[in-house]
């Protein structure tokens, strides 16, 4: 009898965790694939410590590599495109198609820029992480090499993961560059408020502490086009962002970190899918129109348990996600997994302090809780480390 083939598209950090486990409990007459485009994964609560220079990049990526030969599983460094479920196939943008007998998603989700133009081709968007780093390391590479030169740069997104961003990003730059006149900040929300989702008192000081720090802040602005100002024929020397108020505002980097998209591949595969693209999973993290996929991390949305799109869900998820993978390769019923309604919330400042918030109770901006964030990502990652 041939081996039943779980295929794992996405290195995110549910599938980290699931690998890990299968390292530690591998099931015989199973073979095991993961298919990803990059060999090292960015592990989401030590990004904005990493941006603002506090944690290395190997503190802060899971190899990959390392992590599928401890699982004893086939490595495939390729971007998935598709999916034939029919023959149970997962196409792949170069590689031959791959078969499965169980397939799990967690390629996490992307900043929804097609429909703003210009956005595409001038913004970089938070994700893929490797694309950010590469535009984010070419600045400080700049910057450092000029340091009196001006910078200007701006940030598209007023929730957690746009300020957490800025308020790193203005913390790195202030300390390699000469003098701190020539550094322009801005920061683009929709809404009336940063953070919307929070509670009032993390609004009101993260508001403060962005503003204290010489970002400018423009709230209630809605971005309608990115736009070059000056052209050399091939990079834009200064790009525009222009508002549906009529705000205009020049700067050399636009970072762009809004509400979450899924791939828009994924939905034509004929998985059911939400608004937004993205799947639809029951109880078990199966897919609601086909049991055989799995799917966890920002790519799914639990229509029984609606989630922020958080590192801290698909890591919670991490595991469930391999029991269940588990038992139905072994041709047992799938368990019920249901998350927390409530859950600790640590929102970086940039300056190795932290807010801490859960449900209705939060905390003023203290080291402490930064230490705390701290020891808690760094216990995440020593699993994949040793």
């Amino acid at each position: 009898m041939p081996n039943k083939h779980l295929v794992l598209i996405g290195g995110g950090h549910s599938h980290a965790i699931v690998l890990k486990n299968f390292g530690y409990h591998p099931l015989a007459g199973v073979d095991l694939t993961l298919i990803t485009p990059d060999i090292y994964t960015p592990y989401s609560g030590m990004l904005p410590g990493h941006i603002a220079g506090f944690y290395t990049y190997q503190e802060c990526h899971i190899d990959l590599e390392k992590l599928t030969n401890f699982a004893d599983a086939q490595l495939c460094i390729d971007r998935a495109v598709g999916l034939d479920l029919k023959k149970r196939r997962v196409i792949c943008a170069t590689s031959p198609p791959v078969n499965f007998d169980i397939l799990s998603i967690d390629i996490g989700s992307t900043p929804a820029t097609i429909s703003v133009p210009g956005a595409a081709e001038y913004a970089i968007a938070a994700k893929p992480v490797p694309k950010l780093l590469e535009h984010w390391y070419g600045l400080l590479e700049r910057v450092a090499k000029n340091p009196e030169q001006p910078v200007s740069i701006a940030v598209v997104g007023g929730g957690a993961g746009g300020v957490e961003l800025v308020l790193s990003m203005e913390t790195h730059l202030q300390r390699i560059r000469s003098q701190n006149q020539g550094l322009t900040i801005h920061l683009f929300g929709r809404q009336e408020q940063l953070l919307p989702n929070y509670p009032q008192s993390v609004q009101g000081q993260l508001q403060q502490i962005v503003t204290q720090r010489g970002i400018n802040l423009h709230l209630g602005e809605t971005v309608a086009e990115i736009a070059p100002q000056h052209s050399n024929g091939e990079i834009p020397e200064m790009l525009q962002v222009k508002c549906v108020s009529g705000l205009l505002v020049e700067s050399q980097k636009v970072f762009w970190v809004t509400q979450a998209s899924a791939p828009p591949w994924i939905k034509t595969t004929g998985l059911g899918t939400d608004e937004q693209g993205f799947i639809l999973v029951g109880d078990t993290l199966q897919s609601q129109t086909h049991p055989e996929v799995f799917a966890a991390g920002d790519i799914a949305t639990m229509v029984n348990h609606p989630c922020p799109k958080a590192g801290v869900f698909a890591v919670r998820q991490g595991k469930p996600l391999f029991e269940n993978l588990q038992r139905i390769l072994l041709g047992k019923s799938v368990k019920v997994y249901r998350p927390q309604p409530e859950y600790l919330s640590l929102i970086g400042t940039g300056d190795k302090r932290a807010i801490a918030t859960r449900g209705a109770l939060t905390s003023s901006p203290h080291r402490v809780f930064w230490c705390g964030k701290d020891w808690i990502d760094r216990r995440f990652m020593v699993q994949f480390t040793g």
